[in-house]
């Protein structure tokens, strides 16, 4: 009776452990199966708290390299946009695109289990972390030198400016001219060697079109926004000017200005950028 209750005993503890390792490889399996998908690649880096990180137009993930070792304790999950930065276009090719990557990185973030990160995206991608508050699936947002309208970056208006970027989406990618002037730019532009003049055209044409400042009291995470200011300080409160009206709708949104510098903060002042990222994620 001993020997046959051990024996129970020893089955029930060995099918318990049987049981737990099955369901934690079974765990591990889905935590490492690859993500496929034909608009984005996603790297993880680092152990900790999960945090998205999406760059700007034509850019990839070697933006944040720099940035990265200086806020340790996270796990950083890099968004790298098809057609940008050496990757083929696939389905970025042709097209809508700021709406669908959004679509995507929201797959991402429920097919590997994540909780609402937290979400950082420079230029195009402060667009997509806007669009990604508004679907409710990040749990805190940082726009990186991106007003809600794309087209008030260059002084424009959604409604002025998308009629403007058809036109050049069609100049660039349906003329000779248009595209060998555009693979110029690319060419010549720091961190877009290798992007798809195609999939810049497109996603130029799409910011033009999207104006977020009537829905930012939709996002009810907090959100910082980081902007670049110049060295001269007429100019630089000019453009805090811009930025606070922008995001009036969003009441409570810090405003953070950063300079001198440009478009690229996190090349141009990376400790400052990495102290305000550490203060936004902790």
């Amino acid at each position: 009776m001993m020997a046959s209750l051990i024996d129970r005993r020893t089955l029930l503890r060995t099918g318990a452990g049987a049981c737990a390792g099955l369901l934690m490889m079974r765990h591990e399996g889905a935590q490492a199966a690859p993500f496929a998908s034909r608009r984005i690649a996603v790297t993880t880096r680092g152990t900790g708290r999960d945090v998205l990180l999406i760059a700007g137009l034509a850019s990839g993930p070697a933006l944040w390299n720099g940035i990265m070792d200086k806020v340790p304790g996270f796990r950083w999950h890099l968004i790298h946009v098809r057609g940008f930065a050496g990757l083929p276009p696939d389905a970025n090719a042709t097209g809508p695109l700021v709406q669908p990557l959004a679509d995507e990185i929201t797959r991402y973030i429920k097919a590997a289990g994540l909780v609402r990160p937290a979400v950082v995206g420079h230029s195009m991608g402060g667009t997509l972390a806007m669009m990604l508050g508004l679907k409710g699936v990040a749990g805190r947002i940082m726009v990186v030198d991106m007003l809600p309208a794309g087209a008030a970056m260059v002084g424009g208006t959604a409604r002025g400016m998308g009629f403007l970027a058809d036109q050049l989406s069609q100049y660039f990618t349906g003329t000779k001219a248009g595209r060998a002037y555009l693979a110029q730019i690319v060419a010549d532009a720091p961190g877009a060697r290798g992007s798809d003049p195609d999939v810049i055209a497109n996603a130029l044409r799409d910011l033009a079109n999207i104006d977020l400042g009537p829905q930012l009291g939709r996002i009810a995470v907090p959100m910082d926004v980081v902007y670049a200011t110049g060295s001269d300080a007429a100019q630089a409160a000019q453009i805090s000017r811009n930025f606070r009206a922008a995001y009036a709708a969003k009441k409570n949104a810090r405003l953070l200005p950063i300079g001198p510098s440009g478009h690229v903060v996190m090349a141009d002042q990376p400790a400052r950028f990495a102290a305000m990222l550490k203060d936004f994620l902790t």
